[in-house]
Order: structure tokens, then C-alpha cells, then sequence
């Protein structure tokens, strides 16, 4: 790598000016008394609702998504519409064709909004305004207020009440317990401090991107991102080619590791919610769990082995293989516990199925109350100095919860055509259910994605159905999903908007200093020619 003519003065001057690099980006962390105290306030006021009976158990829900049903029960308990008199009632619980589908052009706000993510970032005149989480939010919020004025005036089926169950659907039915499980497992994984400077070698990498791949399905990926990003960007700060180590550690940490378990992605979680068992995931997926992933590492060890690594410079390289320290870990107390205490109650705390052995229905939204106390122990016994030292900051999960609630609303006309028109659509192979899925989680995101092409494939299955078609191996029914839960988790890697841990990682990365790639880019020259032919490989070996 031609070190060898580099003097003893030259290495020490190499090394003297590294500190610079390390010490660039400033932790903003703040002060966490006022998360803490608003997540007292939320649990004491959602203890009072369950003492007054408005979290009471939805023993019979039986919505497309039980929590939305849960929360709409919980939150009009004292209403006693006659639902089946009133259409915009029947339209709140689901019946498809008894109300009107939205026209094609309601889809317009979404497809701004995808806009909006891909294009202004990259306009000299929006590009600094966009990197601001109140622009984004204002942004995606107008664009969601414009679905919801198209449902209260144009919509054939116009009305207030036509508005608020979109919103009861996808922000309390979807989005909320979607973005506590991520804040969670970001906030509580930002207080274990994995640091140390190993030589940063494609295999170095690699590991990362394994032990992070493993870890996916067990804490989520958004917990396993948050937790390895870190020391992965920490290790690699030497070297000036990171751009595309990030990249595969999206493809892999933040996606395609996470299918094994519910708690590994948003759309099994919602398939659980829906009366997947729990370990079911475990026994259908773990074969092309190993193989796609398998296939991502060895391509990133030659790509970066063969061709990045060769274009470092010499500096660089000499720098990184003399400025090392060994990985530390603190912050396992409590952290740990507390995570382990974030996927237990996602398998445990489901308002619509009994807690084994007892009998007794959670109530609706314990679950999220739970999550969030288990943040507040976090911050309140966690030390401040190990997020301080991970420069942990909210930025990143601030951007995503931003642009999502944008996104989830803004999605609805889109899904409730899709949810209309799927079975039409002659989506009856598991091939056309892995592409047609897949290719929509890439831009719609991935979680409610999967909840429409589940139901194309259950149609009026209750959860004990479900589990029966599910009990044969190797039946259509098995097959169909296995394709749904790999499409809508490994092409969620397609865009930075497939999953939410991607922005996350992106955003880290970024602060970090690391110029990752703008939304097209990233789509051009890393989704399409690496991730892509290696999702159509696993096409070929499952469902052919």
C-alpha cells in the first residue's frame, strides 16, 4: 500500500492530526428532564383512562389491524352510534365495497411527499432548509391535512367522519404503536455504548454487519442499528470510501436481519397483531434469512476488499492500522434488561390475545405504555455520560417521526385502493405475491404494505383461522405469506422510505460526517445493481 517509505515524524504527524476528525461532531444530546417528565404525565393519564374504562380489552376485534379497532373502540366508548345504520360507521370497520374507493388522483399528496423526500434534499435552494425536522414536518403534515380535506369534501362518501377513521386508522391503529416500538428501542439502545477502534478491513466490517444481522431479529432492527452504527462508523472514520460500508449495513442491519422474529420488523409485528404465531416466523424464514444474507456479506467483503479498499490512501490506511483500541461495552445496566423488557411486551402485551396461562386481555395501548416507562427507566437510571460519549441525539428519530406521520396518512387513498382492487389484481402465486409486495414496500412503506397483501392472502380470516391454514407446511397459504413477510421486509432496503430505521442510519451517518448518497443515488447505484439481483436469486430459489 506504499507505507513503507513513511517516516517515523510523517506517522506522528499522521496520527497528531487525527484528533480532529473524531471529535468534529458535538453531541447536542440536551437535557432529558422534559422527555422524562412528559412520559410521566402520558402514563398517568393513561392510567386514569384505564381506571375509568376507556383502555378496556377488545376481546372480539376482529379489524385489519386489531389495535386500530382497539383504540377506536377505547377512544368512542360513550358513543352508541348504530354502526350498521350509518355507512361512514360501516366504513370505519372495515367492510370493502360498502363504501366508495377514493379516486386515483387522491393518491397526488403521497406521491408530493415521496417527491418532496427525493428532490428537495437535492436543490441548492431547499437543500438546507430540508435538513430542518420543522420543515419536514411541515411539509408532511401539509400534504396529510390535504388527504384528510379530500375526504371531508370531494371524497364521494364526504364527512368528518370519513376523515377521522383514516386518522383513527393510521395514526392510532398504526402509527403510534409503530413509532413508540422504534423511539424505544432507539432511545434505550442509545444508553449501551459499543466503543473502540478496530482496523477497519472488509471482514472488520463484515462482522459488524453479521453480529448486527443476528441481533435484527431479536431486538429489532432499529435497536441493532442504533446499537452497532456507532462503533461501525467509529472504526471506519479513517478511511475516506464509507459511503458504501453504510449502505450494506441498511441492506442488512436495518432490513434483510430482521425477519426471524416480530419484534425484528413493523410488518411482522402487524402480522403477529394479526394471529401469526410468534415463532412461526422462526421456522418458515430462517432459510432465506441465511441465504440473502450470506449473499450481502460475501459481496460486500469483495467489493470493498477488491475495490474500495485498494483506493484508500496510504495515510489513511497507515492511521487505521496504528490508531486502534479494543471494543468496550457499557451501559448493558439496565439497558439490557430494559430491551429485553421491550420485546417481551410486544409478544406478550397484545390487546387481542389472552397472556398465557392467566386468561387476561392487555389493555389497549398497554403495550405502548409499558414501552415508554421502560424509556423513562432508561433515561432516569441510565448514565448520561455513555449518551453523551455516543453523541446521542433525537434528530434522527425526530426526522422519522416527522416524515411518517406524513407518510401514513398520506398513504391511505393508495392502500385503500390496493386493498380494494389486490384480489382483482390476480396476485394467486407466491412469486407475484413476493414481487407485487415488495415492490410497493419499497415506496409505500413497508409495514402497512404487508397488512394489505396479508389480507388479499387471508381474506375474512379470524386469527384461529389463520393459524390453522399457517399449520400446513409447505401449503399455498404458508407459501403465500412466506413471500409477503420476504418481500415487504427485504425490499424495504429499496429506499431509504421502505423502513424507518434506514433514515435513522442515514442520519447518523451523515452527522458523522459520512456523505451518504441522495434518495435517487441510493436507489441508482446500490438498490437496483447489488440489492436487487440477489432479492431476485432468493425469488428463484423459494418460489420458483
Amino acid at each position: 500500500m506504499g507505507q513503507a517509505g513513511i517516516t517515523s515524524t510523517e506517522i506522528n504527524g499522521i496520527l497528531g492530526g487525527h484528533q480532529a476528525v473524531s471529535d468534529h461532531h458535538s453531541n447536542g444530546s440536551g437535557s432529558d428532564k422534559p422527555l422524562l417528565i412528559g412520559i410521566v404525565v402520558i402514563l398517568i393519564a393513561y392510567a386514569v383512562a384505564s381506571v375509568a374504562g376507556f383502555t378496556a380489552s377488545p376481546k372480539a376485534a376482529s379489524s385489519s389491524h386489531a389495535a386500530a379497532e382497539a383504540a377506536h373502540d377505547a377512544t368512542h366508548a360513550a358513543d352508541h352510534h348504530d354502526e350498521h345504520a350509518d355507512p361512514h360507521a360501516a366504513e370505519a370497520h372495515g367492510g370493502h365495497g360498502s363504501h366508495p374507493l377514493p379516486h386515483v388522483w387522491a393518491v397526488a399528496p403521497f406521491v408530493l411527499l415521496l417527491g418532496a423526500i427525493a428532490v428537495l434534499p437535492l436543490l441548492k435552494f431547499t437543500e438546507h432548509w430540508w435538513e430542518s425536522n420543522t420543515n419536514r414536518l411541515i411539509v408532511a403534515a401539509g400534504l396529510a391535512l390535504i388527504t384528510l380535506a379530500y375526504y371531508m369534501t370531494v371524497y364521494e362518501g364526504a364527512s368528518l367522519g370519513a376523515a377521522w377513521h383514516r386518522i383513527d386508522h393510521a395514526i392510532l391503529g398504526e402509527y403510534i404503536p409503530f413509532i413508540v416500538l422504534l423511539f424505544s428501542l432507539y432511545v434505550i439502545s442509545g444508553g449501551i455504548r459499543i466503543s473502540g477502534d478496530l482496523r477497519a478491513h472488509p471482514t472488520t466490517n463484515a462482522a459488524f454487519m453479521l453480529v448486527g444481522g443476528l441481533l435484527a431479529s431479536f431486538i429489532g432492527t432499529t435497536g441493532a442499528a442504533m446499537l452497532l452504527i456507532r462503533p461501525l462508523l467509529e472504526t471506519n472514520k479513517e478511511r475516506r470510501y464509507r459511503q458504501h460500508t453504510v449502505v450494506f449495513f441498511i441492506f442488512i442491519v436495518c432490513n434483510c436481519g430482521g425477519c426471524l422474529l416480530p419484534i425484528g420488523d413493523p410488518p411482522l409485528f402487524l402480522g403477529y397483531l394479526q394471529g401469526v404465531n410468534f415463532l412461526w416466523t422462526m421456522t418458515a424464514l430462517w432459510q432465506p434469512w441465511l441465504l440473502t444474507n450470506a449473499l450481502l456479506l460475501i459481496l460486500y467483503v469483495l467489493m470493498d476488499k477488491f475495490y474500495y479498499y485498494p483506493k484508500e490512501g496510504a495515510e489513511d490506511v497507515l492511521r487505521d492500522e496504528v490508531r486502534t483500541t479494543p471494543l468496550q461495552v457499557r451501559g448493558l445496566w439496565p439497558n439490557a434488561l430494559l430491551l429485553l423488557g421491550v420485546i417481551f411486551s410486544v409478544a406478550l402485551l397484545d390487546p387481542t390475545k389472552p397472556l398465557p396461562g392467566i386468561g387476561w386481555y392487555p389493555f389497549v395501548y398497554l403495550r405502548e405504555a409499558v414501552q415508554l416507562a421502560l424509556v423513562g427507566l432508561s433515561l432516569f437510571l441510565g448514565n448520561k455520560q455513555i449518551r453523551e460519549d455516543n453523541r446521542f441525539n433525537y434528530h434522527a428519530i425526530v426526522e422519522v417521526a416527522a416524515l411518517f406521520v406524513g407518510i401514513f396518512i398520506c398513504m391511505q387513498p393508495a392502500l385503500e385502493i390496493l386493498n380494494e382492487k389486490g384480489p382483482s389484481l390476480g396476485i394467486d402465486t407466491p412469486m407475484k405475491f413476493y414481487w407485487i409486495t415488495g415492490g410497493l414496500s419499497s415506496i409505500l412503506d413497508n409495514a402497512p404494505t404487508y397488512l394489505v397483501f396479508f389480507k388479499t392472502a387471508f381474506p375474512n380470516m379470524d386469527a384461529e383461522m389463520i393459524h390453522t391454514a399457517l399449520s400446513e407446511v409447505g401449503g399455498n397459504s404458508h407459501l403465500e405469506l412466506v413471500a409477503i413477510s420476504l418481500g415487504s421486509v427485504f425490499m424495504g432496503a429499496m429506499t431509504y422510505i421502505g423502513n424507518g430505521p434506514n433514515f435513522m442510519v442515514r442520519a447518523i451517518a451523515e452527522e458523522s460526517g459520512v456523505k451518504m448518497p441522495s434518495f435517487f443515488g441510493y436507489v441508482l447505484f446500490f438498490s437496483i445493481p447489488i440489492l436487487l439481483p440477489i432479492l431476485a436469486i432468493v425469488a428463484l430459489v423459494f418460489f420458483l
